[in-house]
């Protein structure tokens, strides 16, 4: 995998996949960002939310289930000192679906605990992870 990130001004980078697309990131105006684009650090939060939906998603439809609607919310607390890191994320699932409770919450916990590449690298870094399951 390969991405670029390349400063525009001030402290706006646009960030470059190596599928071809792309994503404007910035700062705060605090830290001179004009604020036209998402935090780095909130950027890897929807990765990770999207990494774990992804796995959701697949595995209920590999299991023959329809999935409606999938939502996640993620929400994460940092380290108050440098390097500022995840101390703890909390997901919310939202799942419409045919699919059972059980069902949506192993395929929660096989994605938290197998699949999920992003949050393995949140929980090696010593952060804490919780999720609720709602069915809507």
């Amino acid at each position: 995998m390969r991405v670029s990130v390349r400063l525009l001004d001030g402290m706006t980078f646009v960030g470059s996949s190596e599928s071809g697309h792309g994503i404007v990131l910035d700062a705060s105006p605090e830290v001179g960002g004009s604020d036209l684009g998402p935090r780095p650090m909130e950027v890897f939060l929807i990765g990770a939310a999207a990494c774990t939906a992804f796995d959701v998603a697949y595995l209920l439809r590999k299991w023959g289930r329809r999935v409606d609607y999938l939502e996640v919310s993620a929400e994460a607390e940092r380290a108050q000192d440098h390097p500022r890191v995840f101390t703890r994320v909390t997901l919310a699932f939202r799942v419409r679906t045919d699919a059972t409770r059980e069902d949506v919450e192993r395929a929660v916990r096989l994605s938290q605990s197998r699949y999920c590449s992003a949050f393995a690298m949140i929980r090696a870094s010593g952060a804490s992870v919780e999720y609720s399951v709602e069915l809507v």
